[in-house]
């Protein structure tokens, strides 16, 4: 079984694009776990023009389901005396996504270079896994990196899925085949497997059929977009058909 997280990062930016508290956030969190979402995922970014580290704090105390929390270990809140790593630690979710986002940038662009930034991830995994935290680590679709990714203890990685989206259209085919040999190694080396970025009720499906044994995928972007017509119920109602 794959499980559905929801990236809630967006409904936050409507809420942050007004002030005030709606759309209501932690309630929203709420409502995706009761019609089905399995997990929840924040990305709360230094400038905290979305998730806020405060929102992050709250959150998880009133889920059930897995928590998730991406995040460059680097970022430092502009508002809050600590960085990603405190906040983590802190809160101690299930999981944290270590995705090497540089300040200021609009998502998150491109996996890490485990071969030259392999010393520094070891030393962040390590520090989470003592927390008991579930480490996963955003890669490229490059079976060099994954093995290396291997060797920093890491639990999973999470496969930045931009390049089959955008090429999913052109052929489908051609767009999941540097995927399907990317899961293989990750199964290879002993890891646990994790997908997102710009799944969406076109190209998921497909995604699973030739990845059955993908863990858990995140989408954030997509969904909210589709739940402004459909509804967030029936919204994740569609993208958990999409994965059995």
């Amino acid at each position: 079984m794959t499980m559905l997280s929801v990236n809630i990062n967006k409904v936050a930016t409507i809420r942050n694009a007004r002030g005030g508290n709606t759309p209501d956030v932690l309630r929203f969190a709420q409502d995706c776990e009761r019609f089905g979402a399995q997990g929840i995922t924040v990305h709360p970014r230094p400038d905290e023009r979305h998730i806020r580290y405060a929102d992050a704090l709250a959150i998880k105390p009133l889920i059930g389901v897995e928590y998730n929390i991406e995040g460059n270990p680097k970022g430092v809140s502009k508002s809050r005396p600590y960085g990603f790593i405190d906040l983590v630690k802190e809160i101690r979710p299930a999981q944290v996504t270590l995705v090497p986002d540089a300040e200021g940038v609009l998502t998150s662009n491109a996996g890490w270079d485990t071969m030259r930034n392999r010393d520094y991830l070891c030393d962040v995994v390590k520090e989470f896994k003592q927390c008991g935290i579930r480490v996963s680590i955003f890669i490229d679709a490059d079976p060099t990196m994954i093995e290396n990714a291997a060797r920093t203890g890491t639990d999973r990685v999470e496969l930045y899925t931009e390049s089959y989206a955008s090429r999913y259209a052109s052929g489908r085919e051609e767009a999941i085949h540097p995927f399907v040999v990317a899961a293989e190694t990750v199964r290879q080396c002993g890891l646990g497997l994790n997908a997102g970025h710009d799944l969406s009720l076109e190209n998921l499906a497909y995604f699973r059929q030739q990845i059955p044994w993908c863990d858990e995928v995140s989408i954030g972007h997509a969904l909210i977009s589709d739940a402004l017509y459909l509804g967030i119920e029936e919204t994740i109602r569609r993208y958990l058909a999409c994965l059995n």
